[in-house]
């Protein structure tokens, strides 16, 4: 085998941590796909005979592709949501292990969500160390700050995540049987039973051909599935991010992805994808057959 080919075998070996850790910066399936293949590129470039560490070099190298990713997000001044979360779906029983690697920490849509509220720089400080215990000291030369201040980087978005994101069931099959019932009192355009399943706060985000919307408040939520039994007659049970979810059916085609975030056996969140260009994105794989 040759230097390249034995690079690339290397390489590859960290493909899947160095995808988890752009999927946590970007929230962007495709995206953090470009992230890794930059690393590819700037690794096929560089001497690596006097690199001890290779996944961590390779970490720091995706950690800056992001941060300039994100930086480039700010200088756009792209409305707020325009980033909303790209789902990852995957089936119950345990057949996807390349996702579910991805997954390994049930990075919820939910926490998804609230680190694109943050700066490029909290966000990675949060996602390398809180998510991947990668220490202050290597993560400060990446954002450019003193070892003390990217610690309190780390520490003001960790209390924006904890303050915003909640802290699901942690039991899929109590999950599913929450999702279970808000999908037949759907399917039976239930209002009242609709509503039980609800929490009266919760908050329903979509996506959709026209745009990133937000619905706050059970009957309001509950008004908008009783007009869905449709599509909901055609929904599959699938895991979004680790956690019950559907995807739906029509015409034997995926009209939606939607996930949940079950507390106390009630959902407080919902997220729903039914932009087709959003959906075309997704692997679906899944749900095939």
């Amino acid at each position: 085998m040759d230097p390249y080919e034995q690079l690339a075998e290397r390489f590859e070996e960290h493909r899947a941590h160095l995808k988890a850790v752009a999927y946590r910066m970007l929230g962007s399936l495709s995206e953090a796909d470009d992230a890794v293949q930059e690393a590819w590129l700037r690794l096929s470039r560089t001497d690596v005979s006097e690199v001890g560490n290779l996944g961590g070099w390779l970490t720091t190298v995706v950690a800056r592709v992001c941060l300039d990713m994100l930086r480039a997000r700010e200088r756009r001044e792209e409305p707020a949501g325009e980033h909303f979360p790209d789902p990852v779906v995957t089936s119950e029983d345990g057949s996807d292990p390349e996702h579910e690697a991805m997954l390994a920490d049930s990075v919820g849509l939910a926490m998804l969500v609230v680190l694109d509220t943050l700066a490029p720089a909290e966000r990675l400080a949060f996602v390398l160390h809180d998510l991947f215990a990668v220490p202050f000291e290597e993560i400060a030369p990446i954002v450019e700050r003193s070892t003390a201040t990217t610690r309190q980087l780390a520490s003001r978005a960790r209390r924006r995540v904890q303050g915003a994101a909640p802290a699901p069931d942690t039991d899929v099959s109590r999950q599913r049987k929450v999702v279970d019932a808000f999908l037949a009192a759907a399917r039976g355009g239930d209002f009242e039973a609709l509503v039980s399943v609800l929490d009266p706060d919760i908050v329903l985000r979509s996506v959709s051909m026209a745009g990133v919307s937000t619905l706050r408040g059970a009957a309001a939520v509950a008004k908008q599935a009783t007009r869905f039994a449709r599509v909901a007659t055609g929904a599959r049970p699938v895991l979004v991010n680790g956690i019950a979810g559907l995807v739906s059916m029509v015409n034997g085609k995926p009209f939606s992805v939607m996930g949940f975030t079950v507390v106390d056996g009630r959902i407080v969140e919902m997220y729903s994808v039914s932009d087709p260009e959003r959906l075309a994105k997704l692997d679906l794989g899944v749900i095939d057959g």
